[in-house]
């Protein structure tokens, strides 16, 4: 079939051949149909197949059919709600493309850069506006945007807004629109909250499943590598060393990962750079353009740009740190082996991740070879049953009380005294322990007494030792017991604390005379002040 067999207007025709489409992929041989009558649809499709234009051309046509009076003036008819920047910006771009030469205007809002550009665009007015639910929500907070004249609402990647939680956002988006309108809802997986969500947002919709994972992901030559945390990133360089990897999209888990992993690399003389939720939508942007026009061989995302990246030419998509949910893994090998080319996948599994493993392939419902020939296998102890041959009941039961029996003995040597660990990060310390020698943990041939230190004194107090002989400690009492059994009558000279009467007494006396007493006084007592260089040269003026 052809783009002509589906009733699309010549203009918008012939922007989809300038674009180098000849013939609709299935998605949009099932949908353009459909959605041109006017219907609701539930559409599952995987990222890459084209359901971008499958729901851009009837939107364009539509409002491009559609009586327009002389006044007429621009307002907000068609609203696609996206869960991440990078794809509200690549919706923005398909319908600028589709819709050239046709008078429509295509406007995007997201967050994460200055609002002002964004209100000028309000302003002015335009037909189809592309937004993440975050910041559409801010602007209708601000009261600068009225969604009462909208007309089309699609919802894309709908599982994925479940995933981030903005559901509650869209529906309260949703409250703000017209109740008539034409509603299209796409997600790659179509779980029992999504259907919730469509019984309440599409009316008689049109069920639309195309592509399912199992079929895109058998056009992609997958493989897993066992290996050690420690060991990923050197196992990394050695593949990196191989020049048939172009293009290569990493994948972690956290942000962190991420920056660490390009700091690296980057150490190593390789080009990369990352791109994630922390990094502003400029320095995203420029590296996701870098990256696509070949100025960066390898890019490093977290599972944000799984859903956002439309590169044609990918080579390899590489799980550096395998997903929580299989449905991301998916998503993620979606990035390659796009409009029917060829890709290869490759997976770092470590010991604590090999149930991420278990689940994907239980999900993609194969199972992934194991690549053994590099320098850093690593051997997995639990085993693998492949999903084609399912166990028994009693199969199961059995493997399930031999692993429990197994795992308590030692999890009771090993955690006895220490904090709880997980199964996974035990056997790790058991293979370190093995290869690496730790001094704390040989026996030691004589025990080390530490002498405990004295307790400081108080201050004030003198510190004695009542074992050094002729020592007593100051009796501040002495005196004044001895003097009143000695004498009852006394005078100030024989007060305990009173000063030496021959020195003080006569001292405070006698005046000062001369400058020439007092320094020979001072000389006689062999006392040299500061101002004893003073005290001479003063003399030595009275003088004359």
């Amino acid at each position: 079939m052809k783009f002509e067999e589906l009733n699309i207007i010549a203009p918008i025709l012939k922007a989809i051949a300038h674009e180098g489409y000849l013939e609709p992929s299935p998605i949009q041989e099932q949908s353009i149909p459909v959605l041109l009558e006017g219907r609701d649809i539930l559409a599952s499709a995987q990222t890459g197949t084209g359901k971008t234009a499958a729901f851009a051309v009837p939107i364009i046509q539509g409002l491009y059919n559609q009586d327009k009076d002389p006044g007429y003036k621009k307002h907000i008819q068609a609203l696609i709600l996206a869960p991440t920047r990078e794809l509200a910006e690549q919706i923005k771009d398909s319908f600028r493309n589709y819709s050239r030469n046709l008078g429509i205007k295509t406007e995007v809002v997201y967050g994460g850069v200055s609002q002002r550009n964004q209100e000028t665009a309000l302003n002015r007015g335009f037909d189809v506006l592309i937004a993440t639910p975050g910041r559409l929500i801010d602007l209708m907070n601000q009261r600068l945007v009225n969604l009462n004249s909208v007309k089309y609402f699609v919802l894309d990647e709908a599982d994925r807004m479940l995933d981030m939680g903005f559901i509650h956002d869209v529906k309260r988006i949703v409250s703000s629109m017209p109740k008539e309108r034409q509603t299209m809802l796409f997600s790659a997986t179509i779980p029992n909250e999504i259907l919730k969500l469509a019984n309440d947002l599409l009316v008689n919709p049109v069920r639309i499943e195309v592509t399912p994972p199992e079929a895109m992901i058998d056009k992609i030559k997958q493989s897993v590598f066992h290996v050690a945390k420690k060991d990923k990133s050197s196992l990394l360089l050695d593949l990196l060393v191989n020049q048939k990897l172009e293009s290569v999209l990493i994948f972690t888990r956290t942000k962190h990962g991420a920056n660490k992993l390009v700091k690296e690399l980057q150490g190593y003389g390789v080009k990369a750079d990352a791109i994630h939720g922390n990094k502003s939508q400029s320095k995203r942007q420029a590296a996701l353009l870098a990256f696509k026009t070949k100025k960066l061989r390898v890019l490093v995302a977290t599972d944000i740009a799984a859903r956002g990246i439309d590169i044609n030419e990918l080579s390899h998509v590489i799980n550096y740190d395998l997903p929580e949910t299989p449905e991301t893994y998916v998503h993620r090998m979606g990035r390659t082996g796009r409009a029917g080319l060829s890709g290869e996948a490759y997976s770092f599994c470590s010991q604590d991740e090999n149930h991420l493993l278990l689940s994907i392939e239980k999900h993609i419902r194969m199972s992934i070879p194991v690549e053994e020939n590099h320098s850093f296998h690593a051997k997995i102890r639990l085993t693998v049953f492949p999903s084609d041959q399912p166990m028994k009941k009693q199969q199961r039961s059995r493997l399930k009380n031999k692993t429990k029996k197994d795992t308590s003995k030692t999890l009771k040597t090993i955690t006895k005294g220490k904090q709880k660990k997980s199964y996974h990060a035990l056997l790790e310390e058991q293979d370190t322990k093995k290869e690496v020698f730790k001094r704390s943990e040989q026996p030691r041939k004589k025990p080390i007494v530490i002498k405990e230190e004295a307790e400081k004194p108080k201050y004030g107090a003198k510190s004695f030792d009542n074992k050094k002989k002729g020592y007593q400690p100051r009796d501040y009492d002495q005196d004044e017991r001895s003097y009143k059994k000695s004498d009852r009558s006394f005078s100030d000279s024989k007060k305990p604390y009173a000063p030496k009467s021959s020195s003080s007494s006569s001292y405070n006396k006698k005046p000062y005379n001369s400058g020439q007493s007092q320094t020979s006084s001072d000389q006689q007592k062999g006392y040299r002040g500061k101002n004893s260089s003073n005290q001479n040269r003063t003399y030595s003026t009275n003088k004359k």
